[in-house]
């Protein structure tokens, strides 16, 4: 007999489907094994796919698991905002509640619910970002793979959870404009053990405040519509730069018109203690069930 699973797939940081990224969600996903989530991800071929579990520690009110195609990521944040709105939708958790704890591989993380149904709106807390220093044995080959000239203080390692290259472009336009070699950034990302490379700028106009784009080729992602952990670790650079760019404690990230899409994240930080949130709108355009039949 197949092993059927329920099964949501939601766009995140949008408030229309088509618009945000999309995310594969098995809600009852306790007795699959790591293996055959990786497969499940491989299938459904999105940037990520989340697995809801039973949380291990009594704080958590659940569990998930992240998978690329690739690999498994500790931390993601269109999966952990998509992850708390399907918990919610699905019963796990009630819905009532406006503050959540999810438990993942890097650790407990608030979670802020704010409104009900399709106006809800998910702020999860990121892991702290732990940030360094490219050198010109990083920068010179990124710049080449981006076709744009990188000055020294515009490149910088991010780690949180995931590990991002951080490009800071400085203006939407160039942002916009930019046409990446995908070959090289997936050879640079390899060689970095990076999950992706995002550039970021500053918008003179409109609903945002930034421009952000997000390639991770080497997980069979060229172009990633919406990223919350990407968003998180600018934020987390900016701070560590003085807010010398003039950002601010909160502000909106536009992401994804290169891609077809239009997706919107709310960043913001705790002045005193430095946490560092990303929230949005989610919208599901698919329910109904996973049915495994027996794997070989």
């Amino acid at each position: 007999m197949p092993d059927s699973r329920r099964f949501l797939q939601l766009d995140v940081f949008a408030s229309y489907l088509f618009d945000g990224n999309p995310l594969a969600v098995v809600i009852d996903a306790d007795g699959l094994d790591g293996d055959t989530m990786q497969r499940i991800a491989r299938w459904t071929n999105l940037s990520e796919t989340a697995f809801l579990l039973p949380p291990t520690q009594p704080q958590a009110d659940y569990r998930v698991r992240i998978f690329t195609p690739r690999q498994e990521l500790p931390f993601a944040g269109h999966p952990s905002v998509g992850s708390a709105y399907a918990a919610i939708e699905a019963g796990l958790v009630d819905a009532g509640k406006h503050a959540l704890v999810q438990e993942c591989a890097a650790g407990l993380l608030p979670v802020q619910v704010v409104g009900h149904g399709a106006a809800r709106v998910i702020h999860v807390q990121a892991p702290p970002a732990r940030l360094s220093e490219a050198d010109e044995a990083l920068r010179a080959p990124l710049a080449a793979a981006l076709h744009i000239d990188l000055a020294r203080d515009q490149v910088i390692h991010a780690h949180n959870g995931p590990h991002w290259i951080l490009c800071n472009l400085a203006a939407a336009a160039t942002v916009r404009a930019a046409q990446p070699d995908m070959q090289a950034v997936a050879a640079l990302c390899m060689r970095q053990q990076a999950v992706g490379v995002s550039v970021f700028g500053r918008e003179s106009s409109g609903a945002a405040a930034m421009a952000v784009r997000a390639f991770c080729p080497a997980d069979g992602i060229p172009e990633d519509p919406v990223t919350g952990s990407a968003n998180a670790a600018i934020m987390a650079w900016l701070a560590a730069r003085g807010d010398r760019d003039g950002y601010g404690l909160r502000y909106r990230a536009s992401q994804g018109r290169e891609v077809g899409r239009d997706g919107y994240v709310d960043v913001a930080r705790d002045d005193t203690s430095g946490a560092i949130t990303i929230g949005g709108n989610c919208v599901i355009g698919v329910r109904g069930q996973l049915q495994l039949a027996p794997l070989h």
